[in-house]
């Protein structure tokens, strides 16, 4: 009999999914497949194995495979073909793994993104993006044991339970055991073991007798159904702000919520969020901090029921798998909420994706590899779906506001806050001018002093800000100006724990702080400046009876850490909350009527070209924080520089001024959006290597790039961890083709490290890095 041929032409006009299609490509491929590239959680691209006995692979299997002389890994299947690799010897898989491929096609489309567009190998993000547990490794195959998921016992009514008359003897003469065969036979014949209520002699009399039979069965998802019976009611703006989203994504499928802050853009993401899963689509929210997804879970929750999963990073790695293992075998219509690494859980349906607070500078991942953008993946993902996305913001990125000017995004504007809240008044106070005429205390000025007396006595409650944590950001003798320094890295170290401690931000190298000055031995060292433990200390001592909290990253050092420090400002256990960034995303707390900024220049001054647009960010967020309910708060700004024009357009909260004046310094000088950067950072620890390779390679980029390239130069953390550094930037006009730019980094960078010896210097390159 001739054999059929199926081209892809035909298998597409036999599809009615691009997904099905994808099944269907994939299973008549692997059936005349020899070969499989198989990605490893290794800074690897993808290598070569034979299929061998193996049956039944499809491209996003994993797979067992020998790595090396001895080592096992985890794998996945990238691509089945029939040919073999040139040149090596060619292992053979050891077995597939599960029963259902990890990921489906569109996953491994996005993988590949990933690697290609951040410049990092497959197996780098393979590493990243699967929970531990589900990519076990060993040193070899015996050692191997491969993930298993959790089982429960079943029990099953077998053909020989009593029924009619025979079961009404059983309910007079043993009634729990006949309760027990009523409550399988309204289940449908079988019940999980932990459903039954039946104690363990009773399932055992009926399984010596042959009446039910007991097996082992891979456990259930437990998503519960989605019910959306709770929805807030929007005011006329947010009604008009959800309708005219709905109209932009007639032609976008991208739309960005500028709303200010306490304008309920929450709210406005419910609804749309109802209408996604009511068409029985999957939603991914995706929040910048893992600490904020605790609340907007628990919020979410009231609305959607107990379908709404959280997944971050911080989770036990058990607890991640289980999530995504469930999101598998579960039908669509799921509702994730999590930090970035939540992109890369497995979505049947994808409906719509909504990226909260997409300027926030931590959706970047800088370490380790890939270094890509969440808000930036998000919206690639989306596309690869064919779902919508909203981009929301009270400050919205200035490359996402241009995108909008350009029309590639729509846009939509909610520029009053919800309910009766009004925005805060915004006062400039002049610390130079404060400190000479007598007019400041400690860290604070008078007119913050007084502000925060009022707010005691009527028992509201103050948010300080200080974007630095620790007690002192160093300390220096007044005789010879010595100060300590890190032996590891260049930076000083900070002080921290009362004064009592020297501790490295960087690799957390810890000394105690000298009694006497170790270069002259002839003072006490003294701290310089303030970090939020020096606020917090002076702060409870000029207003004794208040109540003081702090929350940073020394305080916050878990889940349940952050939880109590902010249900209990909340519950008004605290009067004053000290804190760094952290206290300005996405917190709402009613009884805050005043806001203090207690020095703004350390955000204006920043060594950074973005430092304008992140001063403006930080200080209109931290200034929503406040007068979210009845009443209108204050926000008072301490700074050496009051008329500095971003401050002017902050008071007015004037994005489009501030926008307009920063995109026009970005032209001028050439940052994005209308360029893209790539860093290369070189990292040695040899200086005079380190110094060969960046000169060879800045060489040989300058040839291709000629004026484009920037450096190599010493950055002002030249040392971190023992190694050096250098660095080179690399500016690629948005009109130039930016994969054509990275594939001639790619070449340049591959040919210098064929070189053995210039091979140990590490090169790493950081796309659109933040």
């Amino acid at each position: 009999m001739k054999r059929r041929r199926f081209s892809a032409k035909r298998i597409r006009f036999f599809a009615n999914s691009s997904y099905l299609y994808e099944l269907l490509k994939s299973f008549l491929t692997q059936t005349m497949s020899a070969f499989a590239d198989i990605i490893l959680p290794l800074a690897q691209p993808a290598y070569t194995f034979a299929i061998g006995a193996t049956e039944g692979l499809c491209v996003g299997d994993a797979v067992a495979v020998q790595f090396g002389r001895q080592a096992v890994y985890t794998g996945i299947v990238q691509r089945l073909h029939d040919t073999p690799p040139t040149s090596g010897r060619v292992k053979s898989i050891i077995a597939r793994l599960y029963h259902r491929p990890l990921l489906s096609p569109t996953q491994i489309r996005f993988w590949e993104w990933i690697a290609d567009y951040y410049m990092c190998t497959i197996g780098e993000v393979m590493r990243m993006a699967l929970p531990s547990t589900i990519k076990p490794h060993a040193r070899n195959a015996s050692e191997f044991e491969p993930y298993t998921p959790r089982h429960e016992r079943i029990l099953s009514l077998s053909a020989t339970a009593p029924d009619g008359e025979a079961l009404e003897r059983m309910r007079r003469r043993a009634p729990r055991r006949a309760a027990l065969i009523d409550a399988l036979r309204q289940a449908g014949g079988e019940l999980p073991r932990s459903a039954a209520n039946a104690d363990a002699a009773v399932i055992a009399t009926l399984v010596k007798s042959g009446e039910i039979v007991t097996f082992e069965r891979e456990c259930e998802p437990s998503f519960a159904p989605i019910q959306s019976t709770l929805l807030p009611t929007l005011s006329a703006a947010q009604t008009e702000a959800l309708e005219q989203i709905e109209k932009h994504f007639s032609h976008h499928n991208i739309v960005v919520l500028h709303g200010v802050t306490g304008s309920g853009k929450t709210e406005i993401y419910a609804h749309r969020i109802a209408e996604t899963l009511a068409r029985g689509e999957d939603v991914l929210y995706l929040v910048p901090e893992i600490s904020l997804t605790q609340q907007l879970v628990a919020r979410m929750r009231r609305m959607f029921g107990d379908r709404v999963t959280s997944y971050h990073s911080k989770l036990t790695p058990q607890r991640r798998t289980r999530i995504y293992t469930d999101l598998l075998r579960a039908p669509s219509g799921n509702f994730v909420i999590g930090a970035r690494s939540a992109l890369f859980l497995p979505f049947a349906r994808l409906g719509l994706v909504v990226v909260d607070e997409e300027h926030d500078s931590s959706y970047k991942q800088s370490e380790p590899a890939p270094r890509y953008n969440g808000r930036d993946a998000a919206v690639m993902l989306a596309a690869m779906h064919g779902a919508k996305s909203i981009l929301g913001s009270a400050t919205p990125a200035l490359e996402t506001y241009a995108n909008t000017l350009s029309g590639k995004y729509g846009y939509v504007s909610l520029s009053e806050r919800y309910g009766e809240a009004t925005p805060p008044q915004i006062i400039i106070s002049d610390t130079i001018r404060a400190a000479k005429r007598g007019e400041r205390k400690s860290h604070f000025n008078t007119i913050l002093l007084n502000k925060i007396e009022e707010r005691l006595e009527r028992g509201e409650q103050v948010m300080l800000f200080q974007n630095r944590r620790g007690y002192s950001p160093y300390v220096e003798c007044p005789e010879c100006g010595w100060t300590a320094r890190c032996p590891h890295c260049n930076v000083t170290l900070s002080q921290h724990a009362g004064g009592a401690s020297l501790r490295c931000h960087y690799c957390g190298y810890t000394t105690p702080t000298p009694t006497r000055c170790p270069g002259c031995q002839r003072a006490e060292v003294r701290p310089m400046g303030f970090g939020t433990e020096r606020v917090e200390e002076e702060i409870s001592r000029l207003f004794p009876s208040a109540r003081v909290v702090r929350l940073d990253s020394d305080t916050a050092t878990s889940d349940a850490a952050y939880e109590r420090i902010i249900s209990g400002f909340a519950r008004h256990e605290a009067d004053i909350l000290v804190g760094t960034r952290i206290i300005a995303k996405g917190l709402d707390f009613e009884r805050v009527t005043l806001i203090g900024i207690l020095n703004a220049d350390n955000l204006l001054n920043a060594p950074d070209f973005r430092a304008g647009e992140r001063a403006w960010q930080t200080i209109v967020q931290m200034a929503g924080r406040c007068g979210r309910r009845d009443g209108r708060g204050e926000v008072i700004i301490q700074s050496a520089d009051p008329c500095h024009s971003l401050l002017a357009i902050a008071s007015e909260n004037l994005y489009e001024k501030m926008a307009t004046t920063l995109l026009a310094e970005r032209q001028r000088f050439s940052y994005p959006p209308y360029t893209r950067l790539i860093r290369i950072t070189l990292r040695d620890t040899d200086t005079q290597r380190l110094a060969t390779v960046a000169s060879s390679l800045g060489s040989a980029l300058r040839e291709r790039f000629a004026s484009r390239v920037f450096g190599p130069v010493t950055p002002l953390l030249d040392r971190m961890r023992g190694e050096y550094i250098v660095e080179i930037m690399l500016k690629i006009e948005v009109e130039a083709s930016f994969a054509r730019a990275k594939q001639i980094l790619r070449e340049c960078i591959d040919a210098l490290q064929r070189e053995p010896e210039l091979r140990k210097t590490t090169i790493i390159c950081d796309v659109d890095f933040v």
